[in-house]
């Protein structure tokens, strides 16, 4: 076995296709990353813009999530007729090019793989950066750790469809798990404090308000 085919996987012959095929419990991981990854990260993003302009802005959350709703809904649907009429499989480049002609097809081309290199460079940096976060010692390996998770993404990738949803599938249903898990406590948190549960390290007191004081008399 060569050195190629190690890190690659042999190659497949044609006929052969079908065995790369996966299923909805192997296809979320591999078609579903891309939501996935910017719910991880999203809110946090939203957040450290938002917050510096205080009050002011964090009451843009709620019109800036439902907006977000809005768009996964309209995605939702999108993706379901585009799967009725194209059963075989038909990506952005297929559905544009047979409507729309050859330079609408080659466009949304473009925009999709300008929308994956940025998905990876964001989701990668974000995650670096949560690691770097709770171990700060590592933050000067901050560029080689992105590297070798791009590269390690890279091998995994193109060793085919099927092994790749093996390997993703672990960590985003443990994603997923989590993230329920962790709504559903503070749901469970929310409804026994009344509304209003504790905070689970008590904030620092705040220190007396100072004035100055000075000889003047009006």
């Amino acid at each position: 076995m060569s050195v190629t085919d190690f890190l690659l996987g042999r190659p497949l012959d044609t006929a052969e296709e079908g065995e790369q095929k996966v299923g909805p419990v192997g296809g979320v991981p591999i078609f579903g990353l891309d939501a996935l990854s910017s719910a991880a990260y999203g809110p946090e993003a939203a957040l450290t813009i938002l917050i510096p302009l205080g009050a002011v802005g964090l009451q843009y959350i709620v019109p800036i999530s439902a907006s977000i709703i809005v768009l996964l809904t309209i995605v939702y649907f999108s993706y379901r007729q585009t799967i009725a009429a194209y059963p075989a499989g038909g990506g952005s480049y297929t559905v544009a090019h047979e409507n729309l002609g050859a330079k609408p097809g080659l466009l949304a081309a473009a925009a999709l793989m300008i929308d994956y290199i940025l998905t990876v460079a964001v989701g990668i940096s974000a995650g670096v950066g949560a690691l770097v976060s709770a171990m700060p010692m590592l933050q000067p390996y901050t560029l080689s750790m992105c590297l070798c998770i791009l590269m390690l993404l890279s091998l995994i990738n193109l060793r085919g469809l099927r092994e790749a949803s093996f390997v993703f599938m672990v960590p985003t249903y443990l994603f997923v798990g989590c993230l329920l898990g962790l709504t559903g406590c503070g749901v469970l948190k929310a409804l026994l404090s009344g509304g209003h549960p504790q905070a689970v390290i008590n904030p620092v007191p705040l220190p007396h308000a100072q004035e100055s004081v000075s000889a003047c008399c009006y």
